[in-house]
């Protein structure tokens, strides 16, 4: 039996890099499939070697962890991209993509992209809300180079993925971190204000010891999987004002004694994440109405 890691899987087939045998390509075996087995990009997978025909995949490892947009496993950091401008960046996408993160357990940080199409000021007015939440905001631009230096060397030795909507740049960000990497970009659709779907699949691309894999793009994200009883737990910064809850467990919604609400009131807390964290319960709430759940 050979083990390796699935460095891309494409129309059914998966690519796994092994020690011994360079990249092997493989299916799933017959059994795993009536199982409804999925493996991911990033699985360390065990295989039936077969120099004369298909290898097959018979056992997923066990994962570090496993993050279900986009769906990868075993990675050290997300590097949740989002561009300042062009398309305009959504509060409310970047913290539910940091939702994801979190209940995945993966270290994630923020990486805003065209800095050089806007002013310091909207900068720091998108950073400041990300940095008072406790996450690391890499401010860069591929055109003029900026931050593209900081970036590289904290995802050296990394397994890292970078997620974001379509169009902000993540492909020509990673050609700029490693100039040869033949990754396909694309122009923001002037028609309809948002990107191209350029990426097509996750691929892990080997670098500085580590691995970078950027990943497709989308318009938006459902938090369908999400509970609602947990969601708290996802907003990193609330557990830093819990103690001031007079309920336990609290909703930080209708409580009359909240510590996270007397926290957004004071500028502790940034308005637009409690916001968001309000869109996200009314979201996971119509979901589950529609599904016909309780």
């Amino acid at each position: 039996m050979t083990s390796g890691r699935i460095i891309k899987n494409f129309n059914g087939y998966y690519y796994v890099e092994t020690q011994a045998n360079g990249i092997v390509t493989c299916k799933i075996k017959g059994k795993m499939k009536q199982e409804r087995f999925s493996a991911v990009t990033g699985d360390m997978v065990e295989f039936e070697a077969n120099p004369d025909g298909e290898s097959m995949i018979t056992k997923i490892l066990p994962r570090r962890n496993f993050m279900e947009r986009p769906a990868m496993a075993n990675l050290d950091c997300v590097v949740i991209t989002f561009a300042c401008c062009d398309p305009d960046f959504s509060y409310l996408l970047a913290d539910k993509m940091l939702a994801f993160a979190e209940r995945a357990g993966i270290e994630a940080v923020l990486c805003l992209n065209k800095t050089d199409l806007v002013s310091a000021e909207a900068l720091e007015k998108i950073a400041a809300v990300y940095r008072l939440a406790g996450y690391r905001v890499f401010a860069v631009s591929t055109v003029n180079g900026n931050g593209i230096d900081e970036l590289r060397s904290y995802l050296n030795g990394k397994i890292s993925a970078f997620a974001g909507p379509s169009g902000v740049g993540k492909s020509s960000m990673l050609n700029a971190i490693q100039p040869g990497i033949a990754l396909q970009t694309g122009r923001v659709s002037e028609k309809i204000g948002r990107g191209r779907h350029t990426t097509r699949f996750a691929q892990l691309i080997p670098f500085n010891g580590g691995y970078l894999a950027d990943t497709p793009g989308f318009g938006n994200l459902l938090a369908e999987n999400i509970d609602a009883r947990e969601l708290y737990k996802y907003f990193r910064e609330f557990k830093h004002f819990e103690h001031g809850c007079k309920f336990v467990p609290c909703t930080h919604t209708h409580e009359p004694v909240c510590g996270v609400k007397d926290a957004v009131a004071a500028g502790e807390i940034a308005a637009s994440r409690y916001e968001s964290y309000l869109a996200i319960l009314d979201e996971i709430k119509l979901l589950k109405e529609k599904s016909g759940k309780r």
